[in-house]
């Protein structure tokens, strides 16, 4: 039985206590390991003191902190990253240690070294390590791969020059990949051979384009003729009836659209300039705008250039012109021969080109800006100038016009080869609104030859209504200043 006012007997109790029933390892933290001599230190406290205190081991109501035993007091406990982590005894890293270094040693062979009994003569050692020529060795031929045989007796497919468009044959991929079987009549070949398709397997994600491409590869490496053009632009699919005839009521189906798209089973490859039911050289004709009308020329090759073709139109024109002679002077005045070099100038004028000008305003005052022409719209971009930049009046903003809303372009005034006017007029939210340039003479006349010949070249509805409504303000110009020479000649 222990008394519990007996400090020596408390402190082993808390102590024991803890150890066996601490698993975090905090008792090792905050309870030493060894016991206090009671006796000494309460000596130590009572003579302090100078007073008994009741024979208590530390007298709280009495002395003070100097009064009390420095043992008595409990060890400040500090975090650290191992806070609430039992290190590993002495015993268990030493047993670690031993264990990988009994690993290694495994790995590890120790040989011993012993001096050799006999001795070897030269022509032993010699024969241990003998040099071999394989200079003279014969080269054996060995058999061929299967391979190899299979290309040589298909020396056919390598020379395919849509070799490209073999990735899209779905013939190995029936069953696990998306696939599409199509029936394809050839209209290039012969009567008899036309009447009968050929099959086509292609993947389901391919373009039209590319199966235009595996038609040709699977044409080519079965040997059909007539020969294909290695183009593939060259080509085209058309809807078709189950007997092979094209439906030339419908468009070719288009190049870039998945084939999946489409639900047809039984197309036609057909070129792109012959129609099925005419010859080639009756299947294509280019169309030219022009001033008195437009013309149509037969195109016989795809070969021809439009420099060659613009020559036949001016010598069709020519032989019009001759034949109509009856007509006489005023004719040829009013239809005057067009030049080939004025031809080019009306194609090479929808390229782009950009001409630094001044634009001028209402209040008269000038601004450069950058007019930027081309066939499809016309930019008008502001120069940024530093002296006239910080003026908020003379800024301008830029503007862009599309070409199907301009309207006309004409020559305002022309004082000097070095000062001339033009004005740009064009549709803007259901009003015609006018812009003002000014540069040198020939600058203003390239400026508005080139957007005249795009407004030739492109029949837009702007246009047309501009001119009509500017029609019918003359006429009612023209009535009214009539009727008031009438009214005064009475």
């Amino acid at each position: 039985m222990a008394f519990l006012d007996n400090p020596a007997i408390i402190l082993a109790h808390i102590r024991q206590s803890h150890v066996t029933s601490d698993d975090t390892g905090m008792c090792e933290m905050v309870l030493i390991d060894h016991d206090v001599d009671l006796e000494k230190c309460h000596s130590s406290a009572a003579s302090a003191g100078g007073s008994s205190s009741g024979g208590s081991f530390v007298d709280g109501s009495g002395g003070g902190d100097g009064q009390t035993c420095d043992l008595s007091q409990s060890v400040d406990i500090t975090s650290s990253w191992d806070f609430g982590i039992r290190r590993r005894s002495n015993t268990a890293q030493r047993l670690e240690r031993l264990r990988k270094e009994r690993q290694n040693q495994i790995k590890c062979k120790n040989i011993q070294w012993k001096e050799r009994s006999s001795s070897q003569s030269a022509d032993d050692l010699s024969s241990l390590f003998e040099k071999k020529d394989f200079k003279d060795r014969p080269r054996s031929t060995g058999s061929k791969s299967t391979l190899s045989l299979r290309l040589e007796q298909c020396p056919q497919q390598l020379n395919n020059p849509f070799n490209e468009y073999s990735k899209f044959d779905g013939k190995g991929h029936v069953g696990t990949t998306a696939t599409k079987k199509i029936d394809v009549y050839l209209s290039m070949q012969s009567t008899q051979e036309k009447l009968h398709p050929m099959t086509v397997v292609t993947m389901a994600n391919a373009r039209v384009h590319d199966l235009i491409g595996l038609i040709c590869w699977q044409y080519t490496c079965e040997g059909r003729e007539p020969k294909l053009t290695e183009n593939v632009n060259t080509y085209c699919l058309h809807i078709a009836e189950d007997d092979g005839e094209v439906d030339t009521d419908f468009p070719p189906l288009d190049s870039n659209e998945p084939i999946h798209k489409f639900g047809f089973s039984t197309l036609a490859l057909v070129e792109k300039y012959s129609s099925p039911g005419l010859g080639p050289k009756q299947s294509l004709f280019v169309r030219i705008n022009a001033a008195h009308g437009f013309s149509l020329i037969p195109v016989d090759s795809l070969k021809v250039t439009m420099k060659e073709i613009l020559q036949k139109a001016l010598k069709k024109r020519k032989g019009s012109q001759k034949g109509s002679g009856s007509r006489g002077e005023e004719s040829s005045e009013e239809d005057p021969p067009i030049d080939i070099t004025t031809v080019q100038d009306m194609l090479s004028s929808h390229h782009y080109k950009s001409f630094k000008i001044s634009m001028i305003h209402k209040l008269r005052f000038t601004t450069d800006v950058q007019l930027g022409i081309s066939g499809e719209k016309v930019e008008i971009d502001p120069v940024t100038n530093q002296k006239t930049s910080t003026k908020f009046w003379i800024r301008q903003k830029p503007i862009s016009i599309d070409s199907d809303l301009l309207c006309a372009c004409d020559l305002v005034e022309e004082k000097s080869p070095s000062h001339a006017i033009f004005k740009l007029t064009y549709l803007s939210n259901h009003d015609y609104k006018a812009l003002y340039f000014e540069c040198d003479a020939a600058t203003v006349n390239e400026i508005v030859l080139k957007v005249n010949y795009i407004l030739e070249s492109r029949a837009s509805t702007s246009r047309a209504d501009y001119f009509a409504q500017k029609q019918r303000k003359l006429n009612r110009r023209t009535s009214f200043s009539f009727q008031k020479d009438k009214k005064s000649g009475q």
